[in-house]
């Protein structure tokens, strides 16, 4: 298997986890959506919580020439430990939604 597929079947296997924990309050669906010609995926949550609309993107990534961007991680612990735990080298990572001065001090690759 090459580094696309296999970082694209990681990428999904761990957000399916996240998007199959329903919500213990709240009327509140997770959505993965996965676009594997473009290389996106996005967990997201749509729904009601005390009168209150609920929708927006708890995590999106993306892989970019042979990387993996973190453009937002709201998953309580990140998604990025997951990653390497399976097998994804920190220097395959970037934490896209931190700054690029601040990148080359995370231990994750810099883009």
């Amino acid at each position: 298997m090459d580094n696309l597929e296999f970082y694209r079947q990681t990428i999904e296997t761990i957000l399916r986890k996240y998007a199959e924990i329903p919500y213990s309050f709240g009327e509140i669906d997770q959505h993965l959506i996965v676009d594997r010609e473009r290389n996106h995926f996005m967990l997201f949550d749509v729904g009601w919580q005390q009168k209150r609309r609920v929708h927006g993107c708890i995590t999106h990534v993306q892989i970019i020439d042979d990387k993996i961007w973190i453009q937002r991680d709201g998953i309580e612990d990140g998604i990025t430990n997951e990653l390497v735990e399976a097998g994804i080298g920190k220097d395959r990572i970037v934490l896209g939604f931190q700054p690029p001065e601040v990148r080359p001090h995370t231990g994750y690759a810099v883009a």
